[in-house]
């Protein structure tokens, strides 16, 4: 059996092991001190995740780090550790308002060797929608993939896509993003520009990981679904203006969040209405002036909600506001959409996360499920063509799924069917391998 087989299967079948482990046991931690512990839902937040009051100066300082266990892993023949070897990050980036902030994620330096020329690449991950809880994060998702107690409920998702990009060699970074994981804010979420820092500043903090084996001169990759896909597109359009350090070899951004507008509408009602909490709450954490208007529309039910979903992950917004229409939040009965299409300053706020208005840097793959009807296809695809429009390397994915009735599986579905795909592209750009737009496709494509 070849070797890499061999490692892809014995993964295969701890990873079935921890994830039967991991849902008998609860995910706490001890903190240092009770001046320093950070409770969530019953989840004590390790004191790693505390900032300190001081920060680097320069993006993509390391601030500390240390080693993170994988749960899915085992011993390999050779004493290493499938399929890699974790760190736990926390890095200095500048948010949307031009302030130092503490972000955390992961950095893990894969055992399988890189098949292609030229050093090991990397590629920062950056994870599709966990929650705006700390316990939600993604660093705490590859060691704890599936936790649960009584108030919450949190599963690691992104791990498959991460143990794939290790099983081809390649090293890999994740993002928990603004406030995800850091317990100093709430998280940002869908903050376009408060995302791209985060991926690209993850970039730099891996090449300073203590023990790994990228540098500077590592092709650099993009890895993004969902909210992911909505960071990493922002990422190639802010690479250029903000990290020219990060050269990017490619980026995959699958059902880009690029208009929140649209996406504001389709998710209202559905099985995930409860991201407009965390929407809602980003926007204020962000911009505070916008507190005034939330004070006057929502009403005692909507601030609620949004306090109770701040500290909530996936799962347990979908328990909790499945299906919910936002207009149960507000004093006058409205939507939160058509409450946002009658006030200036929030259509304002919105425009301003437009992803689309900048030549992404590098080739990028972009992919929508022509049945998503949860982040929308139609401004996916547009977002292909406003970037074709200025002049980008784009190739276009249209996943062709029919529809299952199910907003949330009709999102979810590309996800799982178009990941071979995508990370095969993305490995042919970190190898070397040219490729062409298929921008004039466009006009025949769904």
């Amino acid at each position: 059996m070849p070797a890499r087989t061999r490692d892809l299967l014995a993964a295969a079948i701890t990873a079935a092991a921890c994830l039967t482990a991991q849902a008998l046991a609860l995910t706490t931690a001890t903190a240092a001190t009770a001046s320093d512990e950070v409770v969530s839902r019953g989840v004590t937040i390790p004191e790693f995740y505390n900032p300190p009051t001081t920060l680097p100066a320069a993006d993509g300082t390391l601030v500390r780090s240390e080693p993170l266990p994988l749960a899915l892993s085992l011993p390999g023949l050779d004493g290493s550790t499938l399929p890699g070897t974790a760190t736990r990050l926390m890095y200095k980036s500048t948010d949307s308002n031009g302030q130092p902030v503490a972000v955390t994620g992961a950095y893990v330096e894969p055992s399988a060797d890189w098949s292609g020329a030229g050093p090991r690449p990397l590629v920062a991950v950056a994870p599709g929608t966990l929650g705006q809880g700390d316990q939600c994060s993604a660093s705490m998702g590859l060691e704890h993939p599936l936790s649960l107690n009584s108030q919450t409920v949190s599963v690691g998702y992104e791990d498959l896509a991460i143990y794939r990009l290790l099983a081809e060699g390649v090293a890999v970074v994740v993002t928990d993003y603004v406030g995800l994981g850091a317990t100093d804010r709430l998280h940002t979420y869908v903050n376009r520009i408060d995302e791209a820092h985060a991926v690209l500043d993850a970039v730099r903090a891996a090449r300073s990981v203590s023990g790994a084996s990228v540098s500077a001169n590592s092709p650099v990759g993009l890895y993004g679904y969902s909210q992911g896909g909505g960071a990493t597109a922002a990422a190639a359009e802010l690479q250029s203006s903000y990290a020219p350090d990060v050269t990017l070899s490619g980026t995959y951004a699958g059902a880009p969040p690029a208009d929140l507008t649209s996406v504001t509408k389709a998710i209202d009602g559905s099985e995930l209405a409860g991201a407009l909490g965390w929407s809602l709450n980003g926007f204020l954490q962000s911009d505070p002036e916008l507190k005034p208007l939330a004070e006057a529309h929502l009403n005692d039910a909507g601030k609620a909600a949004l306090t109770d979903l701040s500290t909530m992950c996936v799962a347990d917004a979908l328990l909790g506001y499945g299906y919910t229409r936002s207009s149960s939040w507000t004093t006058d009965g409205e939507s939160i959409g058509d409450i946002i299409a009658s006030t200036p300053a929030l259509q304002k706020f919105l425009d301003e996360q437009r992803i689309g208005r900048l030549k992404p840097s590098g080739p990028v793959r972009l992919a929508t499920g022509v049945s998503d009807n949860l982040v929308p296809h139609a401004q996916a695809r547009q977002l292909a063509l406003d970037w074709c429009a200025l002049g980008g390397d784009v190739t276009y994915k249209a996943v062709v799924l029919p529809s299952v009735g199910s907003a949330l599986l009709n999102h979810f579905a590309p996800l799982l069917t178009d990941q071979g795909d995508a990370i095969s592209w993305l490995t042919d750009r970190l190898a070397g391998r040219p490729t062409a737009s298929n921008c004039w496709t466009m006009p025949v494509q769904p």
